[in-house]
């Protein structure tokens, strides 16, 4: 499948506001990226024009499709349906409520001239000038965007429906009517539209966070150049108020910074000499130095706005329902409403034309199906900007709904329930002097990116040149290589047992993560280990239970005793330790095999990757996490706290109550007018409610969730 950026745009991003989107026969776009619709909508063609390239390797997301045999529907499309791709202007600004406000005015003196006011001069062509001059403000915008849409042989559109009832209306006399329809219609429109930019404000909030330019040091003085101009290894300083531009890794000493818009948390964040610091990070305390780690296209708030901007490509199966059905709906009302006009006079005496032609107008307002085209997907974008604003980003609102049928919870423990910072605890050696086994274990153990690896490496002050050669890494088992002439393995108990080396079988009783070693071919002793679980994790399992989650797995490949100890703390239903990669993902094909389990695996290693595009959603934790497993998830974690996922999952049946909601408003309504309409019980006053009055209800209702506590 086509990743969204990949879409025929030879010109590159239209910016022109009167540009017209075209789409296939799927709803994908083929003139060009979705990023500009949504950059319109968001009242930031500005940022638009300046914005990061988008991502475009072979771990995309929408790439690989994730292979996966549940109907995750990755079909890409716009945020809601074409109808309604026309520029409000922004809703914030008064302007563009004078058409309207006018069009109001006009409309009231022309009510009270008619019912109120005693006068001669208001009937025949006065009178219907009269309207025409108030309905023309909001009805001209409407009559061009149908006439457009008939140019793309796009007959059955709100527009083409709006305009024929206002002007059945004036050919009848309704003078009035057809007025308030296409103003009430029109404004509804102004609200939808405000709506919409309310709902992506977290979008264009990310869009401002993003550093216009970056100081970087070339030829012993500092330049300020566009970020994605500074390339990998170069020094770039950032000044106290300024945002961190790349990211990289800190060369001053220490300094605060506030990491709200990319974690979601307020609490200022101190970072030390040697760490990593993100783009997107607002620093604090004084000026800093930072030598860059990845290019900007790479960097975690590229990466950010990546995944937010495309999380509206991949539809929920609710929304991409509503979508067909619209198209279908709206025809078929339409030639019902031809058939209630001609067909009454074979079988009805009296048969008025005048009276059942209204009826047949009434028939077309209620069936415009605004409400349901506009709110569902308003719906789902406000639930993914209220899960960005809790640190959560969804791929797509097909996640959202997917997350609400979890009733099976897989975790890793290191780094997901663990904080994955390791302390050396205890060394234990056979013959050898403490100081030398250790110095040769971390000059081993210096090569690994594993955290246990890096404790071992940054407990050992002896820093005497060693020489290091032959590294090998054995998958789930651990290190071999030279070190100054030696042969030296470190690792778990199952690569001295692959090596056919003996070991003292008490250490197998210690409950702790051991790191055994041996130095050639004989056990040479071992380090203990310690990890700490996280804060929130008791609580984190907890809450997943009260939410519908009815069995929490945790898989790890450390020791089964201490796996069993830290599952038993945290109260995971069942854990299994000693496991390899490959093991995992055996673990959660057994699990698939039962139609009745909707499973969730959360990990943020390399190794998870597999698991995380095997389970039927994939959240890796964000903030520690590496690449490949934040690339093959479906949600990421961006605080790596294990008590979100159960907040995502909050989220996801919040946005899913919401859209039933409107969904069920949208149709009662709907229903009920229309059979009032039909038997001629109900005016085009009630149309407009049902038509105009619902959308609003559900666009209110569908922005409530901006304002919910998760």
């Amino acid at each position: 499948m086509k990743n969204e950026h990949e879409h025929n745009h030879p010109q590159g991003i239209s910016t022109d506001p009167n540009h017209v989107h075209t789409y296939d026969e799927q709803g994908r776009m083929t003139c060009c990226s979705l990023e500009e619709k949504i950059y319109t909508q968001a009242n930031a063609k500005e940022l638009l024009i300046a914005r990061p390239a988008a991502k475009k390797n072979a771990k995309s997301h929408d790439e690989n499709d994730h292979n996966h045999s549940h109907e995750h529907d990755h079909e890409h499309g716009h945020s809601h349906d074409h109808d309604h791709n026309h520029d409000h202007g922004d809703a914030s600004d008064w302007k563009v409520y004078i058409p309207a406000i006018f069009s109001l005015v006009m409309l009231l003196i022309g009510i009270a001239l008619d019912n109120y006011i005693e006068n001669s001069f208001f009937e025949g062509y006065v009178r219907l000038g009269w309207y025409i001059v108030a309905y023309y403000p909001v009805g001209f915008p409407v009559m061009k965007e149908a006439w457009e849409a008939i140019i793309r042989k796009e007959f059955f559109t709100e527009f083409t429906l709006m305009v024929l009832a206002t002007i059945g209306a004036f050919v009848i006399g309704e003078y009035p009517e057809g007025v308030a329809v296409m103003l009430f219609y029109a404004v509804g429109e102004l609200f939808q539209s405000a709506a919409v930019n309310r709902a992506k404000n977290n979008i264009k909030a990310l869009l401002d966070i993003r550093p216009a330019s970056a100081s970087v040091l070339r030829s012993n003085t500092y330049q300020e150049v566009k970020p994605e101009e500074v390339q990998i290894g170069e020094t770039i300083q950032i000044k106290a108020g300024e945002k961190v531009p790349l990211d990289g890794e800190m060369l001053s000493e220490r300094s605060s910074f506030n990491t709200s818009a990319l974690t979601g948390e307020s609490k200022p964040k101190t970072i030390e000499k040697g760490e990593q610091v993100l783009a997107g990070m607002l620093n604090l305390d004084k000026v800093i130095e930072i030598k860059v780690s990845k290019k900007f296209a790479d960097s975690s708030l590229a990466r950010i706005l990546d995944m937010v901007q495309n999380a509206t490509t991949r539809k929920a199966k609710t929304e991409l329902l509503i979508r067909k059905f619209a198209r279908v709906y709206t025809p078929i009302v339409f030639f019902l409403a031809l058939a209630l006009v001609f067909i009454p006079a074979l079988v009805v005496e009296n048969y008025v034309f005048k009276d059942w032609l209204y009826r047949g107008l009434i028939f077309l307002v209620i069936s415009c199906p605004c409400a349901l085209v506009i709110s569902i997907p308003l719906g789902y974008f406000g639930g993914i900007g209220a899960a960005s604003r809790n640190g959560i980003l969804f791929k797509g609102s097909n996640y959202l709904d997917l997350i609400t049928k979890v009733n099976t919870v897989v975790m890793d423990k290191t780094g997901t329930l663990t904080k994955g910072v390791f302390k050396v605890q205890e060394i234990v050696t056979e013959s050898l002097d403490k100081d030398e086994f250790i110095r040769l274990v971390a000059a081993l153990e210096s090569k690994s990116t594993h955290p246990i690896a890096k404790a071992i490496a940054e407990y050992t002050s002896d820093k005497k040149s060693v020489t290091v050669a032959d590294i090998e890494e054995i998958s789930g088992h651990g290190l071999k290589g030279k070190v100054d002439d030696k042969e030296v393995l470190a690792g778990n108990l199952k690569l001295l047992q692959k090596f056919k080396i003996g070991y003292d079988k008490a250490i197998e009783e210690i409950v702790e993560t051991i790191v055994v070693v041996a130095i050639n071919g004989k056990y040479a002793g071992h380090i203990i280990i310690a990890d700490e679980i996280k804060e929130d994790a008791v609580e984190a399992i907890k809450e997943m239970h009260k939410n519908g989650v009815i069995q929490t797995l945790m898989l790890s490949g450390d020791k089964n005793s201490i796996t069993q100890k830290v599952a038993k703390t945290i109260g995971i239903d069942t854990a299994f330790g000693d496991l390899l990669p490959e093991h995992k993902v055996q673990k959660v094909e057994e699990l698939r095999k039962d139609p009745s389990k909707v499973t969730v695996f959360v990990g943020d290693g390399i190794n998870d990757a597999p698991v995380l595009a095997l389970s039927d959603v994939g959240i890796a934790m964000g903030a520690m996490g590496s690449d490949a497993a934040i690339e093959t998830a479906d949600v990421v974690i961006q605080t790596d706290q294990p008590s979100k996922i159960a907040t995502a999952i909050k989220i996801g049946k919040a946005t899913k109550r919401i859209v039933i909601q409107n969904i069920v408003l949208a149709f009662a309504v709907k229903v009920v007018v229309l059979l009032l309409g039909a038997g001629g019980l109900a005016t085009m006053w009630e149309a407009v409610f049902a038509d105009v009055g619902v959308a609003l209800l559900a666009i209110l209702n569908a922005v409530r969730i901006q304002r919910m506590k998760f």
